[in-house]
């Protein structure tokens, strides 16, 4: 059973390695060069970066994110559905393999090969990407390059890409088995498994370990703002705390309530023709701080990193691992 479902599954597998493999000889002609910039520029390394290595940084981290979802699309949806479609499954069960045998040898190698094909593609981005992470944590001002703990850059990184490969092959073949249709399986895949990505960092790995918040005050050359949306909100910059993520911030009066920013702060910003100068704008800033306005920001610090790796990755591989028994409910109750 484990050599048919490895003669069934080998092509995938063989074109997803050799990818694999590609994009790591290329990372390792490139990363020591990349490393020894770091030890002699420390944090100004993200203004030295070259356009090609700056390329191969975007790359990397779009291969890492892709890596899941080409197997939940890939690899997973068709594992059970193809077989469903043609009818192929009864001629194992008709030669003595039980459901639960049959079902498990396809998820185990299945699962073990995502894990190990995404684990094995984070490994290779995030060891070249790591002098670049470390100059951006170390205050390295950029626009540029993402901290590791910006949304992007977090599923690209560590051990999660592990986990969220394992998720999205176990929706793959959950879909499968109840859709029973190869190409609607691997459409709705997709479309779930971009959902979750998005869902999770908008509302849940905010909460997987304990952010810090801190409140500063608004004035000229004090914390970096953005005015947006018309001088009715301001967003406070970070600087101080490199490496950070905000998750969020609110603009607090002088009693330490939240309030919206005055009326009076867009007029003052008001001119007759063109953006206002920077002389009024930092005048206006002067104002809005002498009215007793701050702006509180909550955000997780460098240093929570690995904390919430780990709580992702449990919390993606116990998504799995639900699907997983999904399905072997599924397949004996309800496929016939």
């Amino acid at each position: 059973m484990i050599w048919l479902t490895w003669r069934q599954f080998r092509t995938q597998a063989a074109v997803m390695f050799a990818a694999v493999a590609a994009l790591a000889a290329t990372l390792v002609v490139t990363g020591p060069q990349l490393a020894d910039l770091y030890r002699t520029a420390g944090s100004g390394l993200v203004d030295q970066v070259s356009s090609a290595d700056q390329t191969l940084y975007y790359a990397g981290l779009l291969v890492v994110l892709a890596v899941p979802a080409f197997i939940g699309m890939f690899w997973g949806a068709p594992l059970i559905a193809r077989e469903l479609e043609t009818g192929t499954h009864y001629l194992a069960w008709n030669q003595g393999v039980t459901r639960t045998r049959w079902l498990a040898t396809k998820l185990g190698l299945g699962a073990a090969a995502s894990v190990t094909a995404a684990g094995l593609t984070s490994l290779a981005v995030s060891w070249w990407s790591s002098p670049i992470d470390r100059a951006v944590n170390g205050g390295g001002a950029t626009d540029t390059y993402f901290p590791r703990l910006d949304p992007v850059a977090f599923a690209a990184r560590g051990v999660v890409p592990m986990a969220h490969a394992a998720f999205a092959f176990a929706l793959g073949v959950a879909l499968g088995l109840v859709i029973r249709r190869t190409l609607p399986a691997m459409a709705t895949t997709f479309a779930l498994y971009a959902a979750v990505q998005i869902a999770v960092p908008m509302w849940i790995r905010t909460h997987l370990a304990a952010a810090d918040r801190i409140t500063v005050p608004i004035e000229p050359g004090g914390a970096p703002i953005s005015i947006q949306d018309g001088a009715k909100e301001i967003v406070a910059h970070l600087e101080a705390v490199p490496g950070s993520w905000v998750t969020s911030q609110q603009t607090l009066n002088a009693a330490g309530q939240p309030a919206p920013v005055p009326s009076s702060f867009a007029d003052c910003l008001r001119t007759e023709a063109g953006p206002p100068t920077l002389q009024q704008v930092g005048r206006c800033v002067a104002d809005l701080g002498a009215l007793g306005y701050k702006q509180q920001v909550t955000y997780q610090p460098a240093g929570n990193f690995w904390a919430l790796q780990w709580a992702e990755t449990g919390l993606y591989f116990g998504l799995a691992l639900a699907l997983t028994g999904f399905c072997a409910w599924w397949i004996r109750h309800r496929v016939t």
